[in-house]
């Protein structure tokens, strides 16, 4: 699967979300819903991986981590206000 294609799901389901649920709820459970809903489509989904920060040849412990992997290809980071 491309990234295109991989994006589509991605928005598709974050819609689906957002006309169910609707605005106002924390993070951590349009996450998770998130990637239950993406799960259910067939994508692979890794949560809360940490991603290290490499500047020239050193590696700083100053990572992040990114709330969702999709399929080894997409980040998502998700906010919500």
């Amino acid at each position: 699967m491309t990234e295109n294609e991989i994006s589509r799901i991605i928005v598709d389901s974050a819609f689906k979300i957002h006309t169910t649920l609707g605005p106002g709820l924390l993070e951590s459970v349009y996450e998770a819903v998130l990637g239950y809903e993406l799960k259910s489509r067939g994508c692979e989904i890794i949560s809360q991986q940490a991603i290290p920060v490499i500047y020239e040849d050193v590696k700083l412990d100053l990572g992040f981590r990114a709330d969702l992997i999709v399929n080894r290809k997409v980040v998502i980071e998700v906010k919500s206000i």
